[in-house]
């Protein structure tokens, strides 16, 4: 019976020469944020923004986004433990025992907010419009998205719930159960967000707040379906109606949907944009 599905055991790494590895999950955290690089850049291009601007941008958004994410798991999943170890929020290792873990555990909420108050510094800093901001990047976060999920399925983590589907996963370092590809799917859906927002801001001009606002609902609709499919995350979510991930969803699909349907909608400027200077 167990032939029908698909046997998931890959190695974490994808070089393990002892003293030094690098892991799959490491590379596509990378290549996240290199294809969403060459995607901000091109519009940049578009608006002779120059490109030490958008260096300097990338700091920024890398910072945010690590930062946010890892509080957001902190404060939302598992501060019971972290409020007795708050070193252990910064640090990338555990005391008793000593351990090097590395960041183990990033929320995407977190990560959202993150990236939002990254660019409000940045634009307070560099004099750059905050809407014309937050609608380019928000172009690249769910390119960026998929490939941290494929991440999650590379180390066997946010696992989906046992099923009898034909094209089930067997995590091996879970339990030997058939069970939905959550990270798969997430990963499929977020990528299809990518192809489709960036086409139609090839095929027309978008009003303020139409990047960011399809953005934030496309995405958290379909984490908040998906949670329905996959393991909860941390002990205090059994029992609930709706988990974490799914209450936290809820606030951004109404932001997204007041962007899209409610909010005046008004032409893209960057009168405020600083401009390539030769």
């Amino acid at each position: 019976m167990l032939l029908n599905y698909i046997t998931w055991n890959p190695s974490e790494s994808l070089i393990d020469l002892g003293f030094i590895s690098i892991k799959f999950y490491s590379l596509c955290f990378l290549l996240a944020f290199l294809f969403s690089y060459i995607v901000v850049k091109k519009q940049f291009e578009k608006k002779n923004i120059s490109i030490e601007v958008l260096d300097k941008l990338t700091i920024y958004v890398f910072l945010g986004t690590l930062i946010g994410a890892r509080l957001g798991h902190c404060l939302f999943y598992d501060f019971a433990y972290y409020s007795k170890h708050p070193l252990e929020i910064i640090l990338p290792f555990t005391f008793n025992p000593f351990r090097f873990t590395g960041f183990q555990g990033l929320a995407s909420h977190g990560g959202g907010i993150g990236i939002l108050v990254s660019l409000y510094l940045f634009s307070r800093k560099y004099k750059m419009n905050l809407w014309y901001l937050v609608d380019t990047v928000a172009m690249v976060v769910p390119l960026a998205g998929g490939f941290i999920r494929l991440g999650n399925l590379m180390n066997s983590e946010i696992i989906g719930k046992v099923t009898d589907v034909s094209w089930a996963f067997i995590f091996v370092k879970e339990d030997m159960q058939p069970r939905h590809p959550a990270q798969l799917y997430e990963a499929i859906c977020y990528f299809l967000l990518f192809f489709l927002l960036y086409r139609i801001n090839k095929e027309r001009k978008k009003a303020v707040g139409f990047n960011f606002g399809f953005v934030i609902t496309g995405i958290f609709i379909v984490r908040f379906l998906v949670e329905f499919i996959k393991e909860n995350q941390s002990a205090f979510e059994n029992g609930m109606f709706l988990n974490m991930g799914q209450i936290l969803s809820i606030p951004f699909i109404l932001l997204g949907l007041y962007l899209l349907f409610i909010k005046k909608k008004q032409p893209e400027t960057v009168a405020s944009a600083q401009r390539n200077k030769k």
